[in-house]
């Protein structure tokens, strides 16, 4: 069981993303309130969890958190301010459209940048540490992959619907093969030998 609260008393959110690591689609971030008597033996880090008990735990969630929100960040944005900035520009989307506002926030990471005055604490591996941050981690990603399996019908050549976004072998060489969709990230490295930008831009 993983702990309940960082800071005991107050109102608390825990924050997470999903996408960091992917070669298209957006960033995707999750603040959660979670009931001071949530308990749930299942939870952890969402890359812990099979893609059956990340959905069965987003309904947990949805279900009985006190409130949550999710937010992205798309691919354009990504590429102007780089994938840091715009992960933490997602958790402060995702925190800002809480109905419930939090005394304080806790993050999954090394690094953010204050939301408003409200106090916040990073922790390193923290969706693997705080139910409120592995609850976040848990929606990110399947509101994430949710996403990319529906692009992934635009798409198919990508094969988004099984790797997400992510850099497998098959996608950079659809990449290699295809060029670009308007959903990569042209700021990442798309190719194993990137030799130049003259992808052939599709979905236009």
């Amino acid at each position: 069981m993983l702990n309940s609260f960082y800071k005991q008393g107050v109102i608390e959110a825990g924050c997470d993303e999903a996408g960091r690591g992917c070669l298209a689609g957006p960033v995707f971030a999750a603040a959660v309130i979670l009931p001071k008597d949530f308990k749930n033996e299942l939870l952890n880090d969402s890359k812990q969890l099979s893609q059956k008990n990340r959905d069965k735990l987003r309904l947990v969630i949805e279900e009985t958190a006190l409130d949550f929100a999710v937010a992205s960040v798309n691919p354009i944005e990504i590429d102007k301010i780089n994938i840091l900035n715009a992960s933490i520009v997602a958790m402060h989307k995702a925190i800002s459209v809480l109905k419930i506002e939090p005394h304080h926030l806790i993050i999954d990471g090394n690094r953010f940048k204050p939301y408003k005055s409200i106090p916040h604490k990073c922790i390193v591996k923290g969706d693997a540490l705080y139910l409120s941050i592995a609850a976040a981690s848990v929606l990110a990603k399947t509101y994430r992959d949710e996403y990319m399996v529906n692009l992934a019908k635009k798409f198919p050549q990508y094969l988004w619907h099984q790797n997400k976004g992510y850099p497998t072998r098959a996608h950079r060489e659809a990449i290699a093969q295809y060029g670009i969709t308007e959903y990569h990230r042209k700021s990442f490295r798309l190719t194993n030998n990137q030799l130049d930008l003259n992808f052939t831009r599709l979905g236009n």
